[in-house]
């Protein structure tokens, strides 16, 4: 069993010392990937909640580039010290609150006195408190808090603020300062480098008239910067000079004079207030430059603004194809990453802001209720090749590769450029895949714009066998005339296609080379039409599969008594019948079982608690078609809007997914956060499936390369297996080994197969029988 399809944007990720390694939350593990091929190789697994932070140790010296240790936070209240080199656990931290963000600011100004002491390690935790989380008439939930690294506890006695909910917290590149937006009002602390030992900070107050998004601290001068929800974007100058400059507050903080401070709210402390504006929607990333000179910013429009602190003048990076989210540098000036709501990382070359490379996840559901309506949590498979179609609210389809959890392409389905910030005029309703993977057919559905121009495609699209990507084949407008399309499906063995309508009808779409061989033309046409007594397709049946290559059909039903059904097409009655609500169901390809996918909670409605475990959201059963009782059940989560489907056994997943000695079939399942496992359906029974992401990393390319990789490049793949072709004796004087390692040494063969030949070349075959 292994799964994927986790958020790579839910935490901002981090480079390492060397900027070779990105670093990359993903839900519960850590995703180490290769910058320069964007290829996972290594995984931090140990938190048993979400992981919330990912702090690299920086380097203090040249030298020390080369160390590979992190801290990490999790909802599950720990806090872990990492080698991701190895990788390998050093440390764990207990601090029994769910840990939602933290930085650690003695890693940035840890200083070494002249007696050789070391400064403990602290670090600022955003937490929750999980016992007046219950209680929903208690609205501040939320804390900052310290926590000795060193000594493993939390600071006692010290809370620096209680807030509404936790969030992130922000913390200045000199690590000297830390803060924290909450509504209308930012809060920073001022912790000097000889009291990180103590208790001792200094706070001040910014004050705004709109709820803060984002804020940043700039890296030598005591200026910050945050957006809002309305797109502006604020820069203060001087913050905390009077507070933090003298030892002592000055008039409680306040200014003596408002007139020499311009935009400044009274009672904040800095000298000036400039606003800027050019974003339309909430500000989400907001992060300066190195050198202090540049200020980055970007939000739901998908472009990055690139502003020039003292003139405020700006340039774009645009069409990156989503909202951003975060924007991270890395120790190297020409290296830095967007992270984008698309589950995409963007790796960008410095200053030209040129995409080099993407670290592409699944994407993800989006959390607005109209896309939910255009596009669904849906996703279709491909049995044969191992691949999930995704819609994208960018009018895209995308497809994912479930084996080595990596996208594979991407096909445009309409020649609309998709803005975030615009209103949905298409929608992609329904994408299908023939089972061999070389036809694809969607239904996109343009809207009405004010009552006119509303128009239903229907589209085929032909894969090219060499270059796997699809061109479109034919459009068809209005294929139902003015009804929506209801579903479309493939026909297995044949190019046939069959749509159904609200209007009433159905209709047959085959390729023209089916009716007229000798046509050139590899476009589809309507091969027939019909319907029922021209009523709806919408009977209280939902899902209708054939069971493998035996005569038996399975039918879902919903509404107030769903049902199960087992039809045999040989004797036309039913077989058996299940009182279940079916979320989806898949039938194998090569026997007689089939798998359902029921939520828990319609399980309990409906009687039954088979396979569904404490925490469990949902169950899938798998049935054999003859009877009722399912012979393997697996408890899942988020099984509302999920799909399962059978797939064939890639030739390089793990031993522990396919058996050889199986079907030669996996079984597939997406759940409706698009997070996915793949599973042996001769495996464990009654196992909960812990959705992580998991990647093949032997099979990843790295760009550093050691020892005789370093010198003469990678071997080939290696497999040992029994050559069938005849010995053919060779004279016994003749010394094979002597020839083995004769020749310039990058033309030498794969080491394995040197060694065998070299040890079988020293043993001598004799002509006669020993007696």
């Amino acid at each position: 069993m292994f799964t994927g399809g986790k958020s790579f944007v839910s935490s901002p990720p981090a480079f390492s010392n060397d900027a070779k390694r990105l670093l990359v939350c993903t839900g519960n593990t850590v995703s180490i990937f290769s910058t320069s091929t964007g290829l996972q190789t290594g995984e931090l697994e140990g938190h048993g909640a979400k992981v919330t932070s990912v702090i690299v140790v920086p380097a203090s010296t040249p030298a020390s580039k080369v160390l590979c240790y992190c801290w990490t936070s999790s909802l599950d209240g720990n806090i872990k010290y990492w080698d991701f080199a190895a990788p390998e656990l050093m440390k764990t931290i207990d601090i029994r609150f769910p840990i939602h963000s933290m930085v650690i600011p003695s890693l940035l100004s840890q200083t070494t006195e002249s007696s050789g002491k070391i400064h403990d390690v602290f670090a600022y935790v955003s937490t929750e408190d999980v016992k007046l989380k219950a209680d929903k008439t208690i609205s501040v939930r939320g804390q900052i808090q310290k926590c000795n690294l060193t000594k493993s506890r939390l600071v006692g006695g010290l809370e620096l603020a209680k807030i509404e909910r936790p969030g992130s917290i922000i913390i200045s590149p000199s690590g000297n300062q830390i803060g924290v937006y909450e509504k209308c009002k930012l809060l920073i602390w001022e912790i000097p480098a000889k009291d990180l030992d103590q208790h001792c900070f200094k706070k001040i107050r910014l004050h705004h008239t709109k709820s803060f998004t984002a804020m940043a601290f700039h890296p030598t001068e005591r200026i910050l910067a945050a957006g809002d929800v309305t797109g502006r974007i604020l820069v203060w100058r001087g913050v905390g000079r009077k507070t933090f400059s003298n030892g002592k507050l000055i008039n409680g903080g306040l200014n003596e004079d408002e007139d020499d401070s311009p935009g400044v709210r009274s009672g904040d402390d800095a000298d000036s207030c400039t606003t800027w504006h050019w974003h339309s929607s909430q500000v989400n990333v907001l992060f300066f430059s190195s050198d202090g000179a540049y200020l980055y910013s970007g939000g739901r429009e998908g472009v990055l603004v690139v502003w020039q602190l003292d003139t405020g003048k700006k340039k774009f990076l645009p069409r990156i194809g989503s909202p951003l989210l975060y924007y991270i540098n890395s120790p190297d000036p020409t290296l830095s990453s967007i992270s984008c709501t698309d589950n995409r990382i963007q790796l960008l070359r410095m200053p030209s802001m040129e995409i080099v490379r993407s670290i592409s996840g699944i994407k993800l559901p989006s959390s607005r209720a109209e896309m939910y309506d255009a596009y669904g949590s849906g996703v279709v498979f491909n049995h044969t090749a191992g691949l999930i179609a995704v819609p994208t609210e960018n009018y895209r389809v995308q497809f994912y590769s479930l084996f080595d959890d990596r996208e594979v392409s991407e096909v445009q389905i309409c020649e609309r450029n998709h803005h975030p910030s615009d209103d949905i005029t298409v929608k992609v309703n329904l994408v299908a895949l023939s089972q061999d993977g070389s036809t694809m057919s969607t239904v996109e559905t343009r809207l009405p714009e004010e009552g006119i121009g509303g128009l239903v495609s229907l589209k085929f699209w032909a894969c090219d066998s060499q270059s796997k990507q699809f061109s479109l084949s034919t459009i068809i407008y209005e294929p139902h005339r003015e009804a929506a399309i209801s579903s479309i499906a493939f026909r297995p063995a044949s190019h046939m296609v069959v749509s159904s309508s609200h209007g009433g009808d159905f209709k047959v779409w085959v390729r023209r080379q089916e009716i007229h061989p000798k046509d050139q033309n590899t476009g589809w046409t309507c091969h027939a039409v019909g319907s029922y007594k021209k009523k709806p397709l919408t009977a209280p049946i939902t899902t209708l599969s054939f069971v493998g290559k035996s005569s038996y059909l399975v039918s879902a039903s919903r509404g107030a008594d769903p049902l199960l059904t087992m039809w045999s097409m040989s004797k036309l009655c039913t077989i058996w019948s299940y009182r279940l609500h079916a979320e989806a169901i898949a039938s194998s390809m090569l026997n007689s079982t089939f798998a359902v996918l029921a939520p828990s909670k319609l399980l309990k409605s409906t009687g039954s608690t088979a396979g569904t475990s404490q925490g469990a959201e949902g169950a899938i059963l798998l049935f054999n078609a003859e009877n009722p009782v399912p012979f393997a059940t697996w408890s899942v989560s988020k099984a509302q809007g999920g799909r399962l489907s059978f797939i064939q056994s890639s030739p390089f997943s793990d031993n522990d997914v396919a058996d050889t000695t199986t079907a030669g079939e996996l079984l597939a399942y997406v759940s409706g956060c698009h997070e996915y496992v793949v599973l042996s359906p001769h495996g464990d029974q009654d196992s909960k499936l812990s959705i992580s992401r998991r990647r093949n990393s032997s099979s990843l390319d790295e760009t550093e390369r050691f020892g005789y990789a370093s010198i003469y490049g990678e071997l080939p793949e290696f497999t040992m297996e029994i050559d069938q072709t005849p010995f053919e004796s060779m004279p016994q004087s003749e010394k094979t080994w002597k020839t083995i390692f004769s020749g310039p040494s990058h033309s030498l063969p794969p080491l394995p197969k040197l060694c065998s030949d070299f040890l079988e070349s020293l043993l001598e075959r004799r002509s006669t029988v020993v007696e």
